[in-house]
């Protein structure tokens, strides 16, 4: 069996910085009892020099109907509880020709943050049946200055 058929890819080959792995390739090992017979939201993920920029398609849900949390280890967690109303007629004796549409599902996506991630600073937009989740990225660290001092 390969790397890629097994569903474990090496960071490396694919040119991701180190720590992007964990953000595009969330670990499996976050299926639990609870999320069994949920759904995963597809998401693309953006990096820009300043954030992190998550797209998600939530069709036919609304703000209201989806949650955007961070939970303990920097998981950024999106959640929605499966509930789209039907659209009824407005007349009496109103009924359905045809049911195409899939029924309403419980949605549920988990993704490890980076490091440096400000999880203080995280805005989520839900406009035209796209959830978008924007993290701003903390600064880097200053770096350390040499300073070379005359020996006596």
């Amino acid at each position: 069996m390969s790397a890629v058929d097994s569903g474990v890819f090496d960071i490396h080959l694919l040119n991701f910085p180190d720590g992007m792995g964990k953000l595009v390739f969330p670990s499996r090992s976050n299926e639990t009892h609870e999320n069994k017979g949920v759904s995963s939201i597809p998401a693309d993920i953006l990096e820009t020099p300043k954030h992190y920029t998550f797209f998600m398609d939530v069709p036919g849900l609304s703000k209201s109907d989806i949650q955007v949390t961070v939970e303990e280890d920097n998981n950024l967690v999106i959640r929605s509880n499966g509930k789209r109303k039907r659209e009824d007629g407005d007349e009496e004796n109103c009924k359905y020709l045809r049911l195409e549409r899939r029924a309403p599902q419980k949605l549920m996506r988990k993704f490890r943050l980076p490091e440096n991630s400000n999880v203080n600073a995280i805005t989520a937009k839900c406009e035209n049946g796209v959830l978008t989740v924007t993290i701003e990225k903390l600064p880097p660290p200053p770096k350390s200055k040499t300073v070379e001092v005359a020996i006596a």
